[in-house]
């Protein structure tokens, strides 16, 4: 059981040794831009939100 649980971690870490990890650079710019999408994505789905509340609102009375 245990020489299975310690493979698997050697196997692990020989496989996460593969992995191309970005640079610090490409991690900020990605960052950036996950966030900058995130806000307007937000931003604009509040607005739907807003002028459909206002539609119903006045709409229906």
């Amino acid at each position: 059981m245990f020489s299975k649980v310690a493979q698997f971690i050697k196997d692990v870490q020989l496989e996460m040794g593969k992995v191309t990890w970005p640079t610090r650079d490409e991690l900020i710019a990605s960052t950036t831009i996950v966030l900058v999408v995130s806000l307007v994505l937000s931003i604009f789905i509040f607005a739907v939100d807003f002028v459909l509340s206002l539609v119903r609102r006045f709409g229906m009375s």
